[in-house]
């Protein structure tokens, strides 16, 4: 288990971290991470996000030990991972993306097992606690082959918590999953959060990150291409779109407004898309109102997640 060395400001630190692969008679030569800056801060919800082949998983194989850095250097919680690597990594938790268990050892065995290589006394041990909390209790005793997908998925959280990890690193924790499953998954997280634990997430589903995370780093090409607060990084796209209901109804969009290049949605609701700095809604109803355009209903639309993601991953 870990020893209580104080309450680092940052769970993780990351300073320059490069990985370049060597070149095989295959493949050449391969740099998946340039040059990484990342500053995780204790006791948040860090969402890490990238296209595929970004460098993400690279960065966590690097944390976790799996995988040798080419430069640059990594602190877990506030412990050189060069100098202390044993020290640091049991700090982590790690929940992978793939399902990797003996399907012939029940979850109780696996979890004893796994308390086991990090150390932990008998009389400090939480294995039916932590399958309890998993929804796993009833389960404990049965082979992993018997289990479900979803099962599986949170039995592969529970083996991360077993050592009590200050930080909890959750790599595509959903994948395949089905809604209620993703439900209880989060509501669990979200206690571990709130007890004090600093969750590290990757996933897909940029709806999950948006409504879950603090902070959301964004990797391309190997590279930090942003790194904010979520509210911060939803503002960086500068724009809106109003979305009108005419009453009556129409059918052509007015002359007089195809300046603004609206949209006429299958709904029959005109979508004019601006930005900030150039109108304003009080304008464009203005504009509307001068084409004959009675208004019956409206609302705005504020750039989600996926918009951003997309304006900074797409070049």
């Amino acid at each position: 288990m870990l020893k209580s060395t104080g309450q680092p400001d940052l769970a993780i630190e990351a300073v320059g971290l490069t990985k370049t692969y060597a070149a095989s008679k295959k493949m050449p030569a391969k740099q998946a991470l340039k040059g990484i800056d990342l500053a995780i801060p204790r006791g948040s919800v860090f969402g890490l996000l990238g296209p595929n082949g970004a460098g993400k998983s690279t960065f966590i194989n690097i944390l976790a030990g799996l995988v040798n850095k080419t430069s640059g250097t990594v602190n877990i919680w506030g412990v050189n991972a060069d100098k202390q690597p044993r020290e640091s990594r049991a700090a982590l938790g790690v929940v992978p993306q793939e399902i990797n268990m003996d399907p012939f050892f029940t979850p109780r065995e696996i979890l004893e097992l796994m308390a086991g290589f990090y150390g932990v006394p008998s009389s400090e041990r939480r294995t039916d606690e932590i399958l309890d909390a998993l929804g796993l209790g009833d389960k404990k005793h049965a082979y992993v082959r018997q289990l479900s997908g979803g099962m599986k998925r949170r039995l592969m959280v529970a083996k991360a918590l077993v050592h009590t990890p200050p930080i909890l690193i959750l790599d595509e924790p959903t994948a395949g999953v089905d809604v209620e499953l993703r439900r209880s998954l989060w509501e669990y997280v979200r206690k571990l959060n709130a007890a004090g634990t600093t969750i590290v997430l990757t996933t897909h589903y940029l709806e999950e990150a948006q409504e879950m995370c603090d902070t959301i780093a964004i990797i391309n090409h190997g590279a930090v291409a942003a790194c904010e607060p979520t509210p911060n990084l939803l503002k960086r796209l500068n724009y809106k779109t109003l979305v009108v209901r005419p009453d009556p109804a129409v059918t052509v969009i007015p002359a007089a407004l195809r300046d603004l290049d609206p949209v006429l949605r299958k709904d029959g609701q005109i979508a004019i898309t601006y930005r900030t700095g150039e109108h304003s809604v009080e304008k464009l109803i203005v504009r509307l109102r001068g084409a004959n355009i009675d208004i019956g209903d409206l609302a705005t639309e504020e750039p989600d997640l996926e918009d951003v993601f997309v304006a900074l991953t797409s070049g």
